[in-house]
This record gives structure tokens, sequence and C-alpha cells, in this order.
């Protein structure tokens, strides 16, 4: 990263443009710590006025939610917004599916309203105004396939503003047979991220990696940071590593400049 991440106390009186919302995985995973910096690398880029809440910020809460234990969803939401609220911020960007539903569809009950973005919305916009300029670097005229996140897609109907990334790179985008409103999960959605899966013939990350395997790309672009984790470890099973590789849309966007 070119210079130090401002955190909102850092901040002082002055108010960011966006409020870039990390993550725990974002945060803590080691793998999708990449993506975030890889996003602040673009935002940097271009001169974004952004910052991060660092220390302050918590899990939205939502695992807890779809573990089924309310209180602790409760109780680490009003925390989040009370700290968002306290800093007066309107604007937030993740690039995290879940803790944008979560921003953006449950916290508005529990007195916290903001325009909240996924990163691919975000992106998308800033080529579409032209700030951002991509050619395609590293990804031009490779054939590219894109995974929907469950929270992404279904539970938000974002489905162009991804696709509209991977076309701006001028790479080939091939489609799964099971895409956009008919998209398979990659098994993590609902806390399955977290426990092992139920007994079955197969696990629905290696199906779902099946689906990959079908389209002969030799890109993965996902948009969340559980698809992330799940296809990976789907190709891995396959054993197909060398030859096919998971990156966030950020990345492929980031490689770029």
């Amino acid at each position: 990263m070119d210079q130090p991440v401002k955190t909102m106390a850092e901040m002082g009186t002055e108010q960011p443009e966006i409020l870039f919302w990390v993550g725990c995985a974002g945060s803590f995973d080691e793998r999708y710590k990449k993506v975030t910096k890889a996003f602040v690398k673009i935002l940097q880029h271009l001169d974004i006025s952004f910052a991060v809440l660092g220390t302050e910020e918590s899990c939205t809460g939502d695992p807890a939610r779809r573990a089924g234990n309310e209180f602790t969803f409760q109780m680490l939401a009003q925390q989040n917004i009370q700290v968002l609220n306290g800093y007066g911020i309107q604007r937030i960007v993740t690039a995290c599916p879940h803790c944008f539903n979560t921003l953006k569809n449950e916290y508005p009950e529990l007195g916290g309203t903001y325009e909240v973005y996924h990163h691919s919305e975000y992106l998308q916009a800033l080529i579409a105004e032209g700030k951002l300029k991509v050619t395609g670097g590293n990804f031009k005229g490779k054939k590219i396939t894109y995974h929907d996140s469950c929270y992404l897609g279904r539970a938000n109907e974002v489905y162009e503003a991804p696709r509209e990334l991977i076309q701006a790179l001028d790479a080939e985008l091939v489609e799964m047979k099971r895409c956009r409103t008919k998209g398979l999960c990659c098994g993590a959605g609902g806390a399955q991220m977290f426990k092992e899966p139920e007994k079955g013939k197969k696990d629905i990350n290696v199906e779902r990696t099946e689906d990959i395997l079908e389209t002969k790309a030799e890109t993965v672009a996902v948009g969340c940071p559980f698809c992330m984790t799940m296809l990976s470890d789907g190709i891995k099973f396959k054993e197909k590593e060398q030859s096919i590789k998971v990156y966030d849309l950020a990345e492929l966007i980031a490689a770029d400049l």
C-alpha cells in the first residue's frame, strides 16, 4: 500500500467519502487480507478519501444470526451502530456480501441506516464514471468464470456489476450452467462456513468446482471471502491448483494498476 490507512478516529472532524468496512475475513484471514490490500490499492491510486474503523469494527453479527444466536447478533449490531452513528457515517463499502447484506438490510431496523455498497458495485460505478481506467493487464483475453455469491446475487440481485468488471478487463467471461438466479451456493452460507458438512454423497463445494471445470476457465472470479475459501478448497480437492486460480474481483482490477 502506498500510504497508511487512516481510521475514523484519526480523521478528526474530516468526513471521508466512504467508510471501508473490512470485515472479519478481510482483517484476519491470510488469503483475504490480499483482497483488502487490493481494494485499498485501488482507492489510493484514485486518491479517494476513505477510512476504516480499525479496532472499533466488530463482526456484523451475520454468522451469529444465521446460526440462530439472535442475542449475540443484536449485541454486535448495536455496538457497531453506536460507533457508526457516532462518526456520522453515511456511505459504506465492503468486499464481503455477508457484511453487505447485514449492514444494508438488517441494521436499519436497529437504528443503523446507511448507503451500503458491495465493492463490485462501487468499482463498476468508478469505471462507468471514467474515474477508474482498466486495460486488462495479465487477464486480457483470458477465460474467466464468475461465481455468484448467494448474499450478493439472490439476496440482493447484484448480478451485473461483477460481470461488467470482468468484461472491462477485456477478458472472456464464460458462464457456468448454474449462474445468476440459478447459481449454486458454494456451501458456506447460513453459518455452514464454521462447521463440518452434513453427511451426503458429495460436498457442495466439490459439486460447484465441477461446474467450474466444465467452463475450461483458468480463472475463477469471486466477490466473497466465504466463496473464495470454499472454491479454493474444492479446486484443491480436484488437484487443479496449478491450472485454476481463484481471485477476488478487486484483485483482478488492482493487478491492472
